[in-house]
């Protein structure tokens, strides 16, 4: 049972997904993503980053994967959630405290992601949608998050 307000809906441009977030995992995460989904970040932006088998990104307000909130980086919360289909965990550069807004979508399988990236929540429904994101890096005419919320 989802507990009330850590449930997210991305309206993307290929159908609804939703995802159950989980601040028994990764607590500051899960804050910092309601945050900014509270202010419209995520609205309007591009899954930037797109690799069949393995996953989508998004959340750069660039467009491009060089760019993040105007909050801080969030300290990292690596747990021992497996990168598996539908999990959702914290893009990040090369020091393990850089995730800020950036996130992705396992399409399968990244379990050499495991405890070196922040899950932070799971698609529980629209994974289909998920699956029809147009891939490439950089993707051409990329698909969006139209609207993001949280109920």
């Amino acid at each position: 049972m989802s507990e009330a307000g850590n449930t997210l809906t991305l309206e993307t441009t290929q159908g609804n997904v939703v995802i159950e977030m989980r601040p028994d995992l990764a607590p500051g995460h899960v804050a910092h993503i309601k945050k900014l989904v509270g202010e419209g970040f995520y609205d309007g932006i591009v899954f930037h980053r797109v690799i069949d088998g393995f996953m989508a990104q998004t959340g750069c307000p660039n467009g491009t994967g060089t760019g993040g909130s105007k909050y801080p980086d969030l300290k990292a919360e690596f747990n021992a959630e497996p990168h598996v289909r539908g999990v959702c965990s914290m893009a990040r550069a090369q020091n393990p405290n850089s995730a800020n807004s950036q996130f992705f979508i396992c399409f399968g399988d990244a379990r050499f992601l495991d405890k070196q990236y922040t899950v932070w929540g799971k698609v529980t429904a629209g994974m289909d949608n998920v699956d029809k994101i147009k891939r490439g890096e950089p993707v051409k005419n990329p698909d969006k998050i139209v609207k993001a919320t949280i109920s």
